[in-house]
């Protein structure tokens, strides 16, 4: 039975590795260096006032609240980046231990996310 039960626990936590991993540490330095807004709400502020550079939407995120956020984004001439995750596992990604829906980057710090989202 150990031995079931072993192979079940690592085929549950291969499948979610490869949630993104590639944008996981930009996103911890933006959190340390960076500018930053988390949240539906001031993400919205932050795109109608002009000062979003780049928006990250969780995969669960609901269809009428993110086609709000693309349309708001594509006025202000922001970068959206739909992130592979859920809303937990962006919340985890930016170092807290609550759920993120959307991430707002106003100021990229020393990270590079703003040059590789741009290619």
């Amino acid at each position: 039975f150990s031995c079931v039960s072993k192979k079940f626990t690592m085929a549950v936590t291969a499948g979610k590795k490869k949630k993104d991993s590639g944008i996981n540490p930009k996103i911890s330095l933006v959190m340390k260096s960076g500018k930053y807004t988390l949240g539906y709400k001031t993400t919205l502020k932050s795109l109608r006032g002009g000062k979003s550079k780049l928006i990250l939407i969780a995969s669960n995120c609901p269809p009428l609240r993110k086609s709000e956020l693309e349309y708001y984004a594509m006025l202000s001439k922001t970068m959206v980046h739909h992130y592979a995750g859920t809303n937990i596992d962006l919340g985890t990604a930016c170092g807290r231990y609550y759920r993120i829906g959307v991430l707002s980057i106003t100021d990229a710090g020393d990270s590079d996310i703003l040059k590789t989202e741009a290619d």
